[in-house]
């Protein structure tokens, strides 16, 4: 069966989405329309692919594609998405903690005939943890230490003057639920809601965030407990040079998740 796709967002993930699909890293899924912050500027950069798709407002993603991919600011994740379930498509949000704070979106997916499919991400191990919450999960903890320029900017930074400049030891900048640590990083830290959203909840997993000048990766440890036994999972991505908030695999994953929408074998749950 063969897919359109459209993309909220040119940044570094969004561009690197569309040059792949350009490219025929997705046999099945041509790309028909992305929608960029600077008009002028997405036109330019779309412009160098194969077949450049037309560059529209948000709201009019949905009207041109099967599959809607989200990856803008979170104070424009309800603009897209909304337009993307109203239409029944398929919907995969990369804003994963603005997920977790409009959750009334699934409740009308499922009116409607949407399909909200999160990603993995920048995180492993969602398929590990998604089959222990089958069974009884007694915990699931995140630990993310990220370079303190991964950080800068943060809301919950900003808000409680936590500086992260200079730093010549480990900070821990966050201690709480992934509901709480996906407000807090907006921009940051989705890996927490996504976590949570595959285990016991965003209010049950527990989240600890470290401004460490001593790595120069995105490190996400997840550690999960439950009745059918126990995990402890590591990653470490390389920080995208556009964007040092987010890392290089979140791409890669977004089109390894496209893939399997056309592949005749898949492998994972």
């Amino acid at each position: 069966m063969a897919y359109t796709l459209a993309i909220a967002g040119l940044g570094a993930i969004g561009l690197k989405v569309a040059r792949a699909v350009d490219a025929g890293a997705v046999p099945g899924i041509t790309l028909s329309a992305v929608s960029a912050k600077d008009v002028a500027r997405g036109r330019a950069r779309v412009a160098e692919l194969k077949s450049p798709p037309a560059v529209v407002p948000l709201a009019e993603l949905a009207e041109r594609a099967d599959i809607i991919i989200e990856c803008v600011p979170a104070a424009h994740f309800r603009e897209v998405a909304e337009a993307a379930i109203a239409r029944g498509r398929w919907f995969l949000p990369l804003s994963v903690g603005a997920l977790i704070a409009n959750m009334d979106l699934v409740e009308k997916a499922k009116a409607t005939g949407a399909r909200i499919v999160v990603p993995t991400g920048a995180l492993l191990g969602l398929d590990t943890v998604r089959a222990m919450a089958v069974g009884k999960v007694h915990e699931v903890r995140l630990e993310t230490r990220k370079p303190p320029n991964g950080l800068a900017g943060a809301p919950h930074l900003v808000e409680n003057n936590i500086n992260v400049d200079n730093l010549t030891a480990p900070l821990c900048v966050f201690r709480g639920s992934a509901r709480a640590a996906a407000k807090a990083f907006p921009a940051n830290v989705n890996v927490a809601a996504a976590l949570g959203l595959a285990g016991v909840g965003p209010d049950e997993t527990q989240v600890e965030v470290w401004a460490d000048p001593g790595v120069d990766r995105n490190t996400h440890t997840v550690t999960i407990s439950s009745d059918s036994g126990s995990a402890t999972m590591t990653i470490a991505n390389i920080p995208s040079p556009e964007n040092p908030r987010t890392g290089l695999t979140v791409a890669n994953s977004v089109i390894a998740t496209l893939q399997r929408f056309t592949a005749p074998l898949t492998v994972g749950t």
